[in-house]
């Protein structure tokens, strides 16, 4: 018997939805850092074995758009509800209010099997765990409750082994050795707006988005000419630093990452430009690849 099927990731920005996803995938596919918004794409991992294939999907964290690109980002959240096998809600032991309830109820009527993981649960005690537990239950009656810490990799064995009890019967959806549906130029795209994140306060890593502009394989070194894109002139500024010493920081940061990704040397270029008010527009965020 082989099972195959769609096992889509969703919950609030800071839950650590990447993390779990990455430590069920065992590949660095989604970046982390500590602040919201930082998958803004659906990105799929692939795990598959004789017996079967998952194809996780980690998409943007919940949040109350503010302008189009966050709507775009909600897109891919009500996608993945409704094109799943099975759901993976992701909470965790420490947000507080209930920002996601319409997802949730989305969640409850939608019939699909879902698994409630309830992450981080190394920042808790017992008491309070077993009240969450209860909480969620109560939410999601037919929802199985999985605590886990997917940074410490406590119970994700457990929650594996669950994810392949509730696949469907079905034969494989990519080639045994694939690992994500994206290419190298995203991921490479990917670890520099994480470097901007880490380094920029403030507004600066929500306004940038990344290009790839040229992206040569050769046998010994990739040759990768990027260009990272702000919302207005004085982020520009921000963005190169006093003599280019961020954006020097930046680039050598990403290329050390993408090193280790793609296990060979790289050469990073990176240039900054000014698109006024990307966010707000249809065009440039269909070029950024949010409209599908």
């Amino acid at each position: 018997m082989h099972k195959a099927g769609f096992v889509n990731i969703i919950g609030n920005p800071n839950v650590g939805k990447s993390t779990l996803m990455n430590a069920l995938v065992g590949e660095r596919l989604s970046i982390i850092t500590s602040k919201a918004q930082t998958t803004r794409h659906r990105i799929m991992g692939i795990v598959s074995d004789e017996d079967y294939q998952i194809v996780y999907s980690d998409t943007p964290g919940i949040l109350k758009p503010n302008y189009k690109m966050q709507e775009s980002m909600m897109k891919f959240v009500q996608g993945a509800i409704r094109d799943a096998d099975v759901i993976l809600f992701v909470t965790d032991t420490v947000e507080h209010g209930d920002r996601s309830a319409d997802f949730v109820e989305k969640v409850r009527l939608s019939g699909i099997p879902t698994i409630v993981v309830i992450n981080k649960i190394d920042l808790t005690q017992q008491e309070p765990l077993v009240a969450l537990v209860d909480k969620w239950q109560e939410k999601l009656p037919n929802a199985v409750i999985v605590p886990a810490s997917a940074l410490n990799k406590f119970n994700i064995e457990g929650l594996f082994s669950l994810i392949i009890e509730k696949l469907p019967e079905g034969e494989a959806f990519y080639s045994k050795d694939t690992l994500t549906d994206k290419s190298l130029r995203f991921f490479a795209s990917e670890i520099i707006r994480e470097k901007v994140f880490l380094n920029y306060d403030k507004e600066i890593p929500y306004s940038v988005e990344i290009t790839i502009d040229e992206y040569t394989e050769e046998p010994t070194i990739d040759k990768i000419h990027a260009t990272i894109y702000v919302s207005r002139n004085s982020q520009k500024g921000i963005i190169i630093g006093h003599k280019g010493a961020m954006l020097k920081k930046v680039g050598t940061a990403a290329r050390e990452d993408m090193e280790k990704f793609l296990d060979k040397k790289v050469f990073l270029q990176l240039h900054v430009k000014v698109n006024d008010d990307w966010r707000n527009s249809d065009r440039q965020l269909k070029r950024f690849g949010y409209e599908e």
